[in-house]
């Protein structure tokens, strides 16, 4: 059975592993530290810091597990490898919806680095879907939960 690839960015990756490094060096002593001290305070049964501690233990362990394995299936994608003005992973694009003066500005991202609110929009998003592999002056459909609507790719760049 094949593992499922992560795509994403060298930036990405170089990411993911700074918050890893981050929960193996600093997080997980520190819990391992107030899991210590809550001991110390005696009968567990009743320890709620220590109840606290067991469970940060844990979701700090599991995000250690997700963080290691999308490092290791990584698939970096060298958005150099496609042409100037095509959408991929790794591009910026501007589209405008049709029949409107609305402009949008995505980054495509993969999933590891969407962020909506900084504009940073996932390849597995219907929008990004829609426009990968597209380029500039197309016109695409976009089909969203809430319907879908018409835009044209007003530009595409390299994201920084």
């Amino acid at each position: 059975m094949t593992e499922k690839t992560y795509p994403m960015t060298l930036a990405e990756k170089e990411q993911l592993e700074q918050e890893l490094e981050e929960l193996k060096l600093v997080r997980r002593p520190e819990v391992v530290e107030r899991i210590k001290i809550a001991r110390s305070y005696g009968d567990l049964s009743e320890n709620s810091e220590y109840d606290a501690a067991k469970d940060e233990q844990a979701f700090v362990e599991g995000q250690i597990s997700t963080l290691e394995t999308k490092i290791r299936y990584a698939e970096i994608i060298d958005s150099d490898a496609v042409a100037k003005d095509e959408v991929a992973i790794g591009k910026t694009v501007v589209v405008q919806e049709i029949g409107t003066n609305d402009k949008d500005t995505y980054a495509i991202v993969g999933a590891t680095g969407a962020d909506v609110f900084s504009g940073k929009i996932s390849n597995e998003s219907p929008i990004a879907q829609a426009l990968i592999g597209r380029k500039k002056g197309d016109q695409v459909t976009i089909e969203t939960p809430a319907g879908s609507y018409d835009v044209e790719i007003v530009s595409v760049e390299k994201t920084a």
